[in-house]
């Protein structure tokens, strides 16, 4: 069983950043092969907010290109989002994931962005 432990959410104010990290552990973990982050606001459905493969590939939800940054440090694990320019929009709860022979998530980080 993979467990996902994710940190740095919190508070900031628009235009500001945050980093989000989350780490991968387990008995019997196997390095995932796509690990990231997806996000739900109240009222709307849980959206990508950005992936990256084992081999690096990247995807982006259009919502956060040019301010976001997933980067991923196989050796431990664990992933990274690097948020810049953050706006009220960017309220949500984000979910770490990482993709083994199933999909595991973690439990969730509030980030608030007020204006």
């Amino acid at each position: 069983q993979v467990q996902l432990e994710e940190s740095g959410g919190g508070m900031a104010q628009a235009g500001k950043s945050l980093r989000l990290s989350c780490a991968a552990s387990g008995r019997s973990i196997v390095l995932p092969k796509d690990m990231g982050w997806y996000r739900q606001s109240p009222g709307h459905q849980r959206e990508l907010v950005a992936r990256i493969s084992g081999d690096g590939d990247i995807k982006y939800g259009d919502s956060v290109k040019g301010r976001f940054t997933i980067s991923r440090d196989g050796g431990k694990n664990t992933v990274y989002l690097q948020m810049n320019s953050l706006k009220p929009e960017d309220t949500a709860v984000y979910y770490c994931f990482a993709v083994t022979s199933m999909t595991h998530w973690g439990q969730g980080t509030q980030v608030t962005v007020s204006s």
